[in-house]
């Protein structure tokens, strides 16, 4: 089976800062690293307040940052080194053009998909982690058709967050339950078990859920 051994959350904010660094906790044998183009955000990170309040983040935080868990802006090479790259950026509503004021904008996903492209090469799983519109999966994948190179074996997973403010270090420690959605095919099956190992290391098998990637998006709305 594939092992994680390296994480990259792009997006340092509500998701992607409480989550990673509960699963560097977890998993002290893996390396988590959270990258952000917010460099005040990512400096406060690295110091003491953090920048978001959670009750027990903090401790979390100082148990394991510098020794697995990392803060920072250099995005291009926390991807080219992680076997698993989340996605935890925002998704704003839609400005302008079709769907303006209802639709959610992908275009930071969007983006993060093409720099993932970009810079990476061999097997990669990318992690859609932050709330997203049904299918936008769908949209990272058609990037990465687009894009792709002989060396490289991108695999899309969905695994959306539900913390809730002021429990979400305990959300994520006991979870209810973990959802994981990915292609029905080898390929995806095998991603969904390398991503299934690492939160098993704290998280009881029964409530691990698999799907494929449209029911995971379609589970958090």
């Amino acid at each position: 089976m594939f092992e994680i051994k390296r994480i990259c959350c792009i997006g340092a904010g509500y998701v992607g800062g409480p989550t990673c660094s509960v699963i560097a906790q977890m998993c002290p044998e893996i390396t988590v690293t959270v990258v952000d183009v917010n460099e005040s955000r990512i400096k406060a990170w690295n110091s003491d307040p953090l920048p978001i309040y959670e009750p027990g983040l903090k401790e979390v935080v100082e148990s394991c940052r510098g020794k697995n868990l990392f803060f920072s802006t250099d995005i291009p090479s926390a991807i080219k080194d992680a076997d698993l790259v989340f996605i935890s950026v925002n998704t704003p509503t839609k400005t302008y053009g079709m769907g303006k004021g209802r639709a959610a904008d992908l275009k930071f996903i969007e983006s993060c998909a093409r720099q993932i492209v970009e810079v990476s090469d061999g097997y990669k799983i990318v992690t859609e982690k932050s709330t997203v519109p049904v299918r936008a999966a769908e949209s990272i994948r058609r990037i990465f058709d687009a894009n792709t190179k002989p060396s490289l074996n991108l695999q899309v997973l969905s695994n959306p967050e539900f913390l809730a403010e002021g429990t979400a270090v305990r959300d994520l420690k006991e979870p209810d339950r973990v959802l994981i959605g990915g292609d029905e095919t080898p390929e995806g099956q095998r991603a969904i078990r390398a991503l299934c190992a690492v939160y098993e290391h704290w998280v009881p098998k029964s409530r691990i859920i698999t799907t494929n990637t449209w029911s995971s998006e379609l589970s958090k709305l």
